[in-house]
């Protein structure tokens, strides 16, 4: 049998390989799919596809307001607050819990809002960097934030924020040194370290309500 005999007899095996893999595929996901989406799938219809998908109820407290919302299950507490309810200050940084920015508080605990499906946050509270003013009136670390020049870009600082308030609370900021260590999660690629420890030190030696 010649080479290019060969290499034909192979790439038409493969390919009715690939096929068949292909149409079994397809036969399977059919079978296993609820009647509603395969339906809405025959008709072309994406919205009734989106809205046959399998979706859970949750009822969480977001910055004081409580939210009864319909979310599928793999959807992140931060893609919730961002592209759901347009709470768009938590930032989306790596997306993998690696640098902080998108902080946020879960019954007053810091926690990587990346990290979080949204359904764990059932019944719970939920607190981001829109949620600590009052009114006109800014948070105490925000203002610290502010009259120490902890940002430059500005990107990492609602998350800085965020954690420094927990900082305090948790009762790791009797120092410049343990400060930086228990805010070494969140990365400021700008390197406004120093000021940043500078606010959290005022706000605790000030003895503010955080």
């Amino acid at each position: 049998m010649s080479d290019q005999l060969k290499n034909a007899e192979e790439y038409t095996s493969g390919t009715s390989r690939r096929s068949f893999l292909k149409q079994s595929s397809l036969i399977t996901a059919i079978a296993l799919a609820p009647n509603a989406v395969v339906k809405a799938a025959e008709e072309g219809l994406d919205e009734k596809i989106a809205a046959a998908i399998e979706q859970m109820p949750l009822n969480v407290t977001i910055n004081g307001v409580k939210q009864n919302l319909k979310i599928e299950p793999r959807v992140t507490l931060l893609d919730l607050l961002r592209e759901r309810l347009q709470l768009t200050g938590t930032k989306k940084g790596c997306d993998h819990g690696q640098c902080g920015a998108c902080t946020v508080h879960i019954d007053g605990q810091r926690v990587n809002s990346c990290l979080t499906l949204a359904v764990t946050t059932e019944g719970k509270q939920v607190t981001t960097i829109e949620g600590l003013a009052h009114g006109e009136e800014l948070h105490p670390m925000q203002q610290a934030f502010l009259d120490h020049d902890g940002f430059q870009c500005g990107y990492c600082t609602p998350g800085q924020i965020m954690s420094a308030v927990c900082c305090i609370r948790e009762g790791h900021a009797d120092s410049p040194e343990e400060i930086r260590e228990y805010m070494s999660g969140n990365i400021c690629r700008c390197g406004a370290y120093s000021n940043i420890v500078d606010a959290i030190m005022d706000v605790k030696q000030g003895g503010k309500k955080v």
